[in-house]
């Protein structure tokens, strides 16, 4: 039997569902050469208006700056992301999805729709609108 990870099993289901739908399409990534660290970099970096810094980067994502620079290091490794020169700054660099990067992000957003379809395929429209209406019930109880 495996222990509770809180003092409520509506939070343990919650964090389990989260945790098998990331491991879910994470697979499904990977057979692609994604990830879901990846994507959500290439995300936000396809979807804004201009290039990033790191510490942008970073915090959009809502993660560590060293973990953000892990993901960055090897998309850049994979010719997915470069880094371009501050036009204002010389000492910092700004980061851009390159031509082949716009190409595997608009990729793996196509195998990130059909897994979550998979994933949410037995919800009907009522319950989808209804399991939307509860989780934003839980969201807006623990306001910042």
């Amino acid at each position: 039997m495996k222990p509770p990870g809180s003092s409520d099993v509506l939070v343990d289901e919650l964090y389990a569902t989260t945790q098998r739908l990331r491991t879910y399409v994470d697979a499904r990534l990977r057979e692609h050469g994604a990830s879901v660290a990846r994507l959500r970099a290439m995300r936000m970096l396809a979807a804004a208006p201009e290039p990033l810094r790191m510490r942008d980067l970073s915090e959009m994502l809502g993660v560590a700056a060293r973990t953000a620079t892990t993901v960055v290091d090897s998309l850049e490794r994979d010719g997915l992301v470069e880094r371009v020169r501050h036009p204002l700054d010389r000492r910092a660099f700004l980061l851009a999805l390159t031509p082949l990067g716009r190409e595997r992000h608009t990729e793996a957003e196509v195998v990130d729709r059909d897994a979550l379809a998979v994933a949410t395929g037995g919800l009907d429209p009522e319950g989808r609108a209804r399991l939307r209406e509860l989780l934003a019930t839980i969201r807006a109880a623990v306001v910042d």
